[in-house]
């Protein structure tokens, strides 16, 4: 019986902290190693930003190295920043450097808005886990829904574009801030403002998402599971 359990337990769905672990360490890690190395080893402003910015770049490494994929996200996110640092380098200039955040969410979002443009929404990869949650019925119920077998397929479609839509937006907002904020607010604040402003776009970003498209198209997968448990509905159609 406990055996069981501890089996059951492994299969668990990650919990909303291992949903957020990535955020924490490409907000927290950074802002704290700046403080720390500003003010208690004494670095310059540009060299602390330096260093603070190497654990979110050798986390998107690692997990391009781990999950041995080519995602779109880490692909754009460790090109950005890599580009970032070495003109940041070239310059000397930590305003770039905060900059540089900014063209790391205008390139995703522009990244976000093509996939959308070319019928292929990039934020669907992000989004589907949460929604089909390794289910076999729910994952041959998106299938059909994504592939226009079923009825719901036209409304589930425009709302996966929507989601993607709504981030693509609310990134280009955050990149504007950023790079407003990079060149107008003082360093050390905006070092902070910045992963304060991150977070509160992406849980404003989450809700607005949720609502306009992941809560539709869970009802609508939920309805389509419903219509192929149910045998008698299609006849009953086709006799109206």
């Amino acid at each position: 019986m406990t055996k069981t359990t501890g089996n059951q337990g492994r299969n668990q769905q990650p919990g909303a902290l291992d949903n957020f672990k990535p955020l924490l360490v490409d907000v927290a890690v950074p802002l704290g190693a700046y403080y720390l190395l500003k003010d208690a080893f004494g670095m310059s402003t540009f060299a602390a930003l330096a260093w603070s910015s190497v654990v979110p770049a050798a986390r998107t490494v690692w997990s391009l190295v781990r999950e041995r994929t080519a995602n779109a996200f880490a692909l754009l996110i460790l090109t950005v920043n890599v580009v970032g640092l070495a003109l940041s380098f070239v310059s000397g200039d930590p305003r770039l450097m905060l900059a540089k955040d900014g063209a790391v969410s205008s390139t995703i979002a522009v990244g976000i808005l093509v996939s959308v443009a070319l019928g292929r929404p990039m934020m669907t990869e992000g989004m589907k886990p949460f929604l089909v949650k390794g289910d076999a019925a729910k994952e041959a119920a998106w299938q059909r829904l994504v592939s226009g077998a079923a009825a719901g397929s036209a409304d589930f479609r425009r709302k996966e574009r929507a989601f993607s839509v709504v981030w693509g937006v609310a990134l280009l907002v955050e990149c504007a801030a950023r790079v407003v904020g990079a060149y107008t607010v003082p360093v050390d604040t905006m070092v902070w403002l910045g992963g304060v402003l991150m977070v509160g776009v992406m849980v404003l970003t989450f809700v607005v998402s949720g609502a306009v498209a992941a809560a539709p198209m869970e009802q609508i997968l939920a309805d389509e599971m419903k219509k192929a448990d149910d045998p008698v509905a299609p006849a009953s159609l086709a006799a109206a």
